[in-house]
């Protein structure tokens, strides 16, 4: 049989094993342990690692009777409990490990539960840790103190040696405490800044949906109502404009909340979603609609349209959206010009409008770019897809909207 065979054939028998393991609980498993060691020290077949274990005091030994056999085992049956109840586990151990060294009972392979239980303690006690190191500390002085007056020949050294060693066996614990808490709080971070990021995409997606189209019907009604009396066919035209966008409004609020609710079910939005996301192909409707507000627009699409992703299309989609709706907000009835150009690896997008005709029109624009949501989420959403945005009045008074985006957004 050649060495890959037998590699083959142990994974063949181990692999059940392995698995039923991991899926068994900490009290199973526990027990197993526990039960495997108090066998270990009891049966005389297993006599040569029975005497492998802890020891201190060095006393003249005693035989087995019933009493060894109890603190064996009380030193190995409550590791079935290790993980559950960590103290209650090092207290009874301790204290039967104690007692086997002050009546001078061979040393069994029972002691080396000492050794687990102080692990233990320190990588599952979850409160009053310091106490009970401390009282751990305090009672290995007074058996220190016993099998002095017993008439151990163990020094201060030996002691202060076997101190060493079962204190690193509870450092070794915290350790292992330490970067389980340390993982948990990451993965905990983790999930908050997930969350922090989808309450702010969240948050640019109402406010680019409902800006945009509340915007407009405000303009289209006051619109409306400035010749309600003197041309009422206008007025009437206004308020089907009003409508409509209504209707647009609504049914892009429906797509946010489907997708909303796709997520929460942690299902993908899917082809069909996304297929009625905004993209390129509905800015001219956009532009259209932003007409029937009473703002005269120039659109112009240079060069061939590629395919782009969803995110890239709604993000080009948005930064008009934006813009039109600042231009309503802060400079109704100025000329705005937009202009799409696509090239083989980027999609240049620029939105320009001409100076408010009303005095406090750029100080609206100023104060929108300095401290409004949309310009900021905008551009926060264009850094998501890799590209740049640039906003800000022009020498004219004018303001322009900039951006540039990479057709494949490079992935970092």
């Amino acid at each position: 049989m050649t060495v890959r065979q037998m590699m083959l054939s142990r994974q063949q028998l181990l692999g059940p094993v392995s698995d039923w393991w991991r899926t068994r609980g900490a009290l199973t498993t526990d027990g197993v342990v526990a039960v495997g060691a108090a066998a270990v020290a009891l049966v005389p077949a297993l006599a040569t690692l029975s005497t492998v274990g802890a020891q201190i005091g060095d006393l003249p030994q005693r035989p087995p009777s019933l009493w060894s056999i109890g603190l064996i085992l009380a030193q190995t049956l409550p590791l079935a409990v290790r993980r559950r109840r960590p103290a209650v586990c090092l207290v009874v151990v301790a204290g039967a490990f104690a007692v086997h060294q002050a009546m001078g009972f061979s040393t069994t392979f029972a002691s080396l539960g000492l050794y687990l239980a102080l692990y233990s303690a320190g990588a599952h006690q979850g409160c009053r840790r310091l106490g009970l190191a401390g009282a751990m500390t305090g009672a290995y002085g007074v058996l220190a103190v016993a099998l002095d007056r017993l008439g151990s020949p163990q020094g201060v050294a030996d002691y202060l040696a076997f101190y060493l060693a079962l204190a690193a066996s509870w450092i070794l614990g915290s350790t292992v405490r330490g970067r389980r808490v340390g993982e948990v709080q990451r993965r905990r971070l983790v999930v908050e800044e997930a969350a922090a990021a989808e309450r702010a995409r969240i948050a640019r997606e109402l406010h680019d949906v409902v800006t945009h189209h509340v915007t407009a019907m405000v303009v289209q009604s006051d619109a409306a109502q400035v010749v309600l009396t003197s041309a009422p066919d206008k007025a009437a035209e206004g308020l089907s404009a009003v409508s409509d966008t209504g209707r647009t409004a609504l049914k892009e609020l429906r797509l946010l909340l489907g997708v909303l609710e796709a997520t929460a079910d942690k299902a993908p939005a899917g082809p069909a979603l996304q297929g009625r996301a905004p993209a390129l192909g509905r800015l001219e409707d956009l532009v259209a609609q932003t007409r029937r507000s009473g703002q005269p627009i120039e659109f112009r699409e240079l060069g061939t349209r590629h395919e782009h992703s969803a995110d890239v299309e709604l993000a080009a989609y948005r930064v008009v959206q934006e813009a039109l709706t600042n231009a309503l907000k802060h400079a109704a009835g100025s000329p705005t010009r937009v202009v799409v150009e696509h090239s083989a690896t980027l999609l240049d997008i620029t939105v320009t409008t001409d100076r408010p005709t009303r005095a406090t029109g750029p100080l609206a624009v100023e104060e929108s770019t300095a401290g409004g949501r949309g310009l900021p989420g905008l551009r926060a959403r264009i850094q998501m897809v890799s590209g740049q945005l640039k906003a800000g009045l022009r020498a004219d008074g004018g303001f322009e909207v900039h951006a540039t985006i990479p057709s494949v957004p490079t992935q970092e």
